[in-house]
């Protein structure tokens, strides 16, 4: 019964409340700090489970009034507000039991690479990029270029990139896998469509504590970079290369004119990878949570296919297809996918918790 499930999490609320006022804590920060986290993750269930609990009070109270002559009609009318209240919270509450991801609430570096396609694919890592540009701006969220490198027809043949703001990875976690374009390149004569792809990472920003490089384990080069196109060249020794040598994962960065800079990005980029490393290495592991993922992490696999000549976009893991193609890369609309991928992801987590 979900009545019975939502008591220990009130029980839990209220006994952080008391700790976080006894001496031992207030004079322990890191304790402190672990329990009004906690606290601000209970909220959300906690409000819902003390409205829920009160719903069914009112319910209990106004079905003993349907025997009362006087009173048997306010509460028949009260009892299908009430009901229905009851029922929307119930659905509430079950996505607010679904086990959180701890890393819903990161910032997260995206990586985009041209894949199959040649130039057309670099020219859409750039249209891409630009649509989750629109998009972070729509969410409020900050955007910062950590590395890229631009092809010559345009666009990008790699760019990573880090957005920062609020529930940042919980909405774009879906985003990694195989993105494949079809349209007419600017140079195609024939009107012929072309079929290009790109690689999506979704990578989680972490702290030191989560995790620890040893620098014997590293490998750092630095060398001359290298401009593109008409851009300036710079003369001084700033780019970095840092290749972890137990993975063999390597980060590049030239994007700034300090060294200094360029090694702290890339070692920002270089755990961001291994934290990801880390996380496929798990879905691995645990087959029974490969189950619940609507794809994330699956490099390989084809996600998404976004058909130009009929503005046509398909997720092919939820069967969805819309035709908006254009609205949503040119104004970011990307909400339009996401949140039936979220729900999806949500159905399948409740399912598996027997909610």
């Amino acid at each position: 019964m979900l009545k019975n499930k939502l008591q220990p999490f009130i029980d839990r609320y209220n006994e952080i409340n008391t700790l976080l006022i006894s001496p031992d804590i207030t004079n322990d920060i890191k304790r402190m700090t672990e329990l009004s986290k906690e606290q601000s993750n209970l909220e959300d269930i906690v409000t819902s489970a003390k409205e829920y609990l009160k719903v069914i009070k009112e319910i209990d109270e106004n079905r003993l009034l349907l025997e009362d002559v006087e009173f048997r009609d306010l509460a028949k009318e009260e009892l299908v507000i009430l009901e229905e209240r009851k029922e929307e919270l119930e659905n509430q509450i079950k996505i607010e039991l679904v086990p959180k991801d701890p890393n819903d609430d990161k910032n997260i570096y995206l990586e985009l690479r041209a894949g199959a396609g040649g130039d057309e694919a670099g020219i859409f890592v750039g249209d891409l990029f630009r649509g989750y540009l629109r998009y972070a701006e729509l969410k409020g969220w900050k955007v910062e270029i950590m590395s890229s490198s631009e092809s010559e027809a345009g666009g990008y043949k790699e760019i990573v990139f880090l957005v920062k703001g609020d529930q940042v990875y919980s909405r774009l976690k879906f985003e990694g896998g195989t993105h494949r374009v079809q349209r007419v390149p600017a140079t195609e004569s024939q009107g012929r469509v072309h079929t290009s792809a790109i690689t999506v990472a979704v990578m989680p920003e972490v702290d030191d504590v989560e995790i620890e490089i040893n620098p014997n384990d590293l490998k750092i080069d630095v060398m001359r970079s290298s401009g593109c196109g008409g851009q300036s060249v710079n003369t001084t020794d700033s780019a970095v290369r840092i290749t972890h040598l137990p993975t063999g994962i390597v980060v590049t960065n030239q994007d700034q004119k300090s060294q200094h800079k360029n090694k702290e990005k890339a070692m920002k980029v270089l755990k961001a990878r291994l934290y990801d490393l880390q996380m496929q290495e798990q879905l691995l592991k645990d087959s029974a949570n490969r189950k619940e993922q609507v794809g994330t992490g699956d490099r390989s696999g084809r996600i998404r296919t976004y058909n130009y000549p009929q503005n046509r976009i398909s997720d092919h893991r939820i069967n969805l297809t819309l035709y908006r193609l254009e609205n949503i890369m040119q104004d970011g609309f990307f909400d339009e996918i996401i949140d039936p991928l979220i729900a999806d992801h949500q159905a399948r987590l409740m399912e598996a918790s027997g909610l």
